[in-house]
């Protein structure tokens, strides 16, 4: 076959270069493709649900083939001669597709038919990977969840869970009939039904034993599949050819130091736990003798990590929590998360590429992927790399040098993301990503951050930046310091922001600016629903609040949600940035408000918005220098509806206010930037939300994106430079 190279875009490649590498070695992976599921669906319906859930690769590595829950069946994606992805069809199914695995260039499919809980039933069926057609299928029997092939391609393993029913008896176990594992010969790439046998797994585990839920099944190549039963915490070996089982024994406990456990709107990572069983999910093996098992949790436990074990159950290796850290230190820890779960490691794949042997560990909340080289001993942590919504699997295609990771979650209903396949490539280039990272805090836990809105520069150290996060983190409202001269730059601290030597509440932060004395002005996004104030308040270099200004009664009694968004001091005053229009304001004009800290008076302008063929459009940040004022303006689409992500300039000398209640003058901005190429260039999903821009106090411009605090978002925090702003 034909051995391709894909390539980054140019911007992206830019980044790359620029870059200081993090990881051990030169050698590092990073995003070149995001194939949306929607592209395989017909322009009419367009607007359908879809999922990328379980993905395999054929033979060949030219087709990618991945089962949608949503649609029914399952989808393809071709890889073109130059190396770009394409998608190529999909084939419907009489059931919900569970798993693929692939048979050279064909594949087989695990269907769900089942009726109910106490009814399971289901079929594993073989799809033609050319075609497209269905070759065949055989019955199980039961509820089918993971399927693999073994390496010979004599045996399809199918773990039949018939999984219980969580609103029974608060889900409990046991509850009948029990799953097993199946074992389907192959005879001359066809399903052979006649030679289907079982393999009982009751009376093994020490949880609900009448009872084992079979999560799911990977082969080395010896013939043996190690079965994770992930509500039984325990796992098994069983021997293809004979059906017979080899080892099982308890997957254990772990216990766990410096993690989050309450979903309090706060990143502290000063709890822990004792005794926490690992419930595994995904297995995959490292070579004949051990496999690696990510510990997801969907029961009683969830250890939050992932672990290596040798087959006769020695247990070689634990992350704990350090797994988690990684994903807390890019801003991807999912607080809505935390309890049980966590970051919640999900899915897993293993690739030998060169010499090396990689361990891809799936971060189902937190969106990310943790990559690791296997030593044999300890894994070496590399790096984490950028995904869609909620991955769900991964497979590795050593010889195009790639990963191509399932993210299953579809947010079309709400607007939000599609489900995406993306494609990362194995090059000598740094990683692109994470470009923002945090430091320990004092107790050698991260410091926990997202969401971040507002943006401001020191006003005498160049690439030193403070930003403060919003609402989403309402126990929690902080400035974090940012040291942007390294890459990935890094928030080297976090200040409390109080009011009375509490936490202060109330606030929904999206901009900030220094005083000038060390102290700061932040402006709080007002929601009268939530009781929440529109203010801008005074912060001491401690972290106190010392002065609130309220916003004044005139603009009130117009007031709506969208409220101050961006904020800076020019000659003892404060410029404020409107979000969107209010009652008061003209169609497509939002105020930019300005309040003399001398005389308390308020005057405004009103600025011009683009009009947008969807959603809406409003301001972000804003920033005074060099005589101009710079504005950040942005739609609120996403993804491929994405269009307005600017930074405007206005001349000061041309910008007049007025007092409010007056006509205000209508100020004239001209284009600075189009950002979307800068949102492009880690070929993702493009975000709404470029929130933050700041000018440093070596003149060089600097954007950050909100993430939203990683719901319902791929998590991802875009931080990038534009050099000097003129």
């Amino acid at each position: 076959m034909t051995c391709r190279t894909l390539r980054l875009s140019g911007l992206a490649l830019a980044i790359a270069a620029a870059s200081v590498a993090t990881a051990a070695s030169a050698a590092s992976f990073n995003r070149i493709h995001s194939v949306s599921t929607a592209d395989n669906l017909p322009a009419s319906e367009r607007n359908q649900e879809t999922s990328a859930e379980i993905i395999t690769a054929t033979a060949s590595g030219d087709m990618l083939v991945y089962s949608d829950s949503p649609r029914g069946g399952i989808g393809y994606i071709a890889i073109e001669e130059d190396g770009s992805p394409r998608a190529a069809g999909f084939t419907a199914l009489e059931g919900e597709p569970t798993a693929v695995s692939a048979v050279g260039e064909d594949v087989v499919v695990g269907v769900n038919t089942s009726a109910s809980f106490t009814e399971p039933s289901g079929f594993v069926t073989l799809v033609s990977g050319a075609t497209q057609q269905v070759l065949g299928q055989c019955d199980l029997g039961g509820q089918p969840d993971s399927v693999a092939v073994s390496p010979d391609q004599a045996w399809v393993a199918v773990a039949i869970e018939n999984e219980r029913d969580e609103d029974l008896n608060d889900g409990a176990i046991p509850q009948l009939p029990a799953g097993d594992l199946v074992l389907v010969p192959m005879s001359n790439g066809s399903l052979n039904c006649e030679g289907l046998k079982r393999v009982d797994l009751t009376g093994l585990a020490e949880i609900a034993p009448s009872d084992p839920e079979p999560e799911f099944v990977d082969f080395n190549a010896l013939g043996e599949v190690v079965v994770t039963l992930q509500e039984n915490n325990h796992l098994v070996i069983v021997d293809a050819a004979s059906g017979e089982i080899g080892h099982h024994f308890p997957a254990g406990t772990v216990d766990l130091a410096q993690i989050d456990t309450e979903k309090d709107g706060a990143l502290s990572f000063t709890d822990e736990q004792k005794d926490v069983l690992r419930e595994p999910d995904a297995a995959q093996w490292l070579d004949d003798e051990r496999f690696v098992i990510a510990n997801e949790g969907d029961y009683q436990g969830g250890a939050r990590g992932f672990s290596i074990f040798h087959k006769s159950g020695e247990l070689l290796f634990e992350s704990g929590a350090t797994f988690e850290h990684e994903v807390a230190r890019a801003g991807h820890y999912p607080d809505k998360r935390s309890g049980k779960k966590g970051a919640e490691p999900e899915g897993l794949e293993v690739g030998k590429f060169g010499e090396d042997t990689y361990i891809f560990v799936l971060s189902e909340r937190g969106s990310v992927i943790g990559v690791y080289r296997d030593t044999g001993a300890d894994p070496e942590f590399l790096q984490l790399l950028p995904s869609g919504i909620a991955p769900e699997s991964a497979v590795a295609i050593p010889q195009q040098n790639l990963l191509v990771s399932a993210n299953e979650k579809d947010l079309v209903e709400d607007g939000g993301p599609r489900a995406h396949v993306m494609f990362y490539q194995l090059g000598d280039d740094a990683p692109a990503y994470p470009q923002l990272v945090s430091d320990n805090d004092a107790q050698g836990a991260p410091i926990g951050w997202g969401a971040l809105s507002g943006l401001t520069a020191d006003p005498q150290q160049a690439g030193m930046l403070y930003a403060v996060n919003d609402s989403f983190y309402a126990g929690q409202p902080r400035i974090f310091t940012i040291d942007a001269n390294q890459h990935p730059a890094r928030i080297t601290a976090a200040l409390e922001i109080t009011r009375n030597g509490q936490p202060a509440e109330a606030l929904d932060l999206e901009g900030i600016t220094t005083d000038g004395e060390g102290g700061f002005w932040v402006a709080s996004e007002g929601d009268a629903d939530k009781q929440v104030p529109h203010a801008l308040h005074h912060v001491n270099a401690e972290g106190a609040i010392e002065r609130t200004v309220t916003l004044p009664e005139a603009l009130l009694e117009h007031q709506t949600r969208f409220g101050a968004e961006g904020i800076a001091l020019h000659e003892n005053a404060l410029w404020v940035a409107m979000q969107r229009p209010w009652q008061d304001d003209p169609a497509g004009h939002a105020k930019l408000l300005r309040f003399d800290l001398s005389s308390a008076e308020w005057t405004a302008a009103h600025y011009p918005l683009e009009e947008s063929a969807r959603g809406w459009v409003g301001l972000s940040d804003i920033e005074i220098a060099n005589d101009t004022l710079f504005v950040v303006e942005r739609d609120n689409q996403i993804g491929e509806h994405a269009a307005i992500k600017r930074l405007y300039a206005l001349d000061m000398a041309s910008v007049e206010t007025a007092p409010l209640g007056s006509e205000l003058p209508v100020l004239e901005k001209m284009l600075e930037r189009d950002l979307m190429a800068d949102l492009k260039a880690l070929n993702g999903v493009v975000t709404d939300k470029v929130e933050g821009f700041a000018i440093d106090a070596a003149g060089n411009g600097y954007f950050v994106t909100d993430n939203d605090g990683v719901d319902d978002s791929s998590g991802e925090t875009l931080w990038w430079s534009i050099g000097q702003v003129k």
